[in-house]
């Protein structure tokens, strides 16, 4: 069985809410703009599937059975959100990807990368042009930081002290020594004070914090 959605699809509907949804959350408000950049299928099929339709209700907050995602475009232009969508080729990118490029009314701004599976699954593969991949299924740090020795040991050290178990940890960057990014997620919800203290060590750069049970 699938998941409780607006369809039509759960792949080209459900996924896309929660594409988008996760998007809000990583953003931590609603948009102000959004671009949207389809590709694959998702450009192909989109518009009859209701895919443009869905990544929108998911950045207005919607979740994928919620009955207004056919309005979406009209609740958008109700609450003031400027919106483009158009078609890009990803190179090696899933069928079912597309680019959001969001700015908040503060002037924060985001770009994401991500594909729905199938199922209402979806991954994200980028944010703000660098590889990391989560789902978003479990609270997530995603942790921007100068790529030197014992960075990683500072965060887990911090993690350790506030009693966060970590499930899993992804690791990448773009060159030696330059930027790099750690992706973890834990069995429970994050303390806010674990965030905050992560946020001032130094070498970190950037620490976004995904819990889609929890405050935005």
């Amino acid at each position: 069985m699938g998941p409780i959605m607006v369809g039509p699809s759960s792949s080209h509907t459900a996924g896309a809410a929660r594409i988008g949804l996760i998007t809000r959350h990583l953003l931590g408000n609603r948009p102000a703009a959004a671009e949207l950049l389809l590709h694959g299928s998702f450009a192909a099929t989109g518009k009859g599937h209701g895919t443009d339709r869905a990544l929108v209700a998911g950045l207005l907050g919607m979740q994928p059975d919620d009955p207004r995602i056919p309005r979406a475009f009209a609740l958008a232009r109700e609450s003031g959100m400027e919106l483009r969508i158009s078609t890009a080729v990803i190179r090696g990118a899933h069928p079912n990807t597309v680019i959001l490029r969001v700015r908040d009314r503060e002037g924060r701004e985001l770009e994401v990368n991500a594909s729905s599976l199938g199922g209402g699954r979806v991954r994200v593969n980028a944010i703000d042009g660098m590889e990391c991949t989560f789902t978003g299924d479990y609270p997530t740090l995603i942790i921007r930081n100068e790529d030197r020795p014992g960075a990683v040991a500072e965060v887990t050290s911090v993690l350790s002290r506030r009693q966060v178990n970590i499930a899993t940890m992804q690791l990448y960057r773009d060159r030696r020594g330059g930027l790099a990014v750690m992706v973890l997620e834990s069995d429970q919800p994050i303390w806010r004070e674990a965030v905050d203290e992560l946020r001032a060590a130094a070498g970190i750069v950037k620490v976004t914090y995904l819990n889609m049970e929890g405050e935005e």
